[in-house]
């Protein structure tokens, strides 16, 4: 049975860089063209919706939202998130619908083909470069002046403990969200991990629970707010995925 689930384990694994690929290539001179200029990034982000949810159908996931306020299409936002599988990225783009630009580490650029369209999309970040985390600051100004939002994932990372159910969270996405005064929106993705972890011989299809939390202003903050305002998101999204926890154990309890 162990030998059954290693074989699909590894087709499964080797499927979701197929579908990562497989729209890349169809859409492909359509993303080059929305790349050329930054006012084309708008068509270039609903490509990479349709892209995402390619991805989320044919791997078996399917994803439950549930909201508490919505997002308006004509205001920027810092989005925030756990981080804790290579899915997050897809599950972002499914469930946000206003145009928003990733900050990423650069060493996804990397990856063939998606990483073409990652360093000209995204804003990069080198965490052991100061000046690298001094220009996100700049290019994102420049991407929220465009209309534009924001997201990080302000673990930093993912944890290399996959028992760790939410890491400390570093300053960047609260500094730039009280330099730039727009609310920051707090999002718990529950079952990436056990869907799709970065450990090979593991996850399944099935669903992916989201849960968009009211925003967090910012107005009238200051820099030393930020501290303040991490711990309290940070709040938001552990409870959350204890709320979450708690309901999977009870259902398994459940006659």
């Amino acid at each position: 049975m162990r030998g059954l689930k290693i074989i699909f384990w590894t087709l499964w694994r080797i499927w979701f860089y197929v579908l990562m690929t497989i729209p890349i290539l169809v859409m492909f001179p359509f993303l080059v063209l929305s790349i050329l200029t930054e006012s084309g990034y708008p068509y270039f982000f609903k490509m990479a919706r349709i892209w995402a949810k390619f991805i989320l159908f044919g791997m078996g996931f399917y994803y439950k939202i549930d909201k508490n306020q919505d997002l308006q299409s004509d205001k920027s936002y810092m989005i925030v998130a756990n981080h804790t599988s290579m899915v997050d990225i897809m599950l972002m783009l499914a469930t946000v619908k206003n145009p928003f630009v990733f900050v990423g580490k650069k060493e996804l650029s990397n990856i063939p083909l998606f990483g073409f369209f990652y360093k000209r999309t995204c804003i990069l970040v080198d965490r052991s470069c100061s000046k690298s985390r001094m220009a996100v600051f700049n290019r994102a100004q420049k991407r929220i002046n465009q209309g534009l939002s924001i997201c990080i994932f302000p673990e930093g990372g993912v944890p290399d403990d996959e028992s760790v159910l939410l890491d400390t969270f570093k300053d960047g996405a609260f500094r730039l969200a009280i330099e730039h005064e727009i609310p920051i929106v707090p999002i718990t993705f529950a079952d990436n991990k056990k869907r799709f972890s970065y450990t090979f011989f593991s996850g399944s299809p099935g669903v992916m629970r989201v849960k968009i939390h009211s925003h967090v202003e910012t107005l009238g903050k200051i820099g030393e707010d930020r501290k303040v305002i991490r711990e309290e998101v940070r709040a938001i999204i552990y409870s959350q995925l204890q709320e979450f926890e708690n309901t999977e154990d009870e259902n398994k309890f459940a006659f």
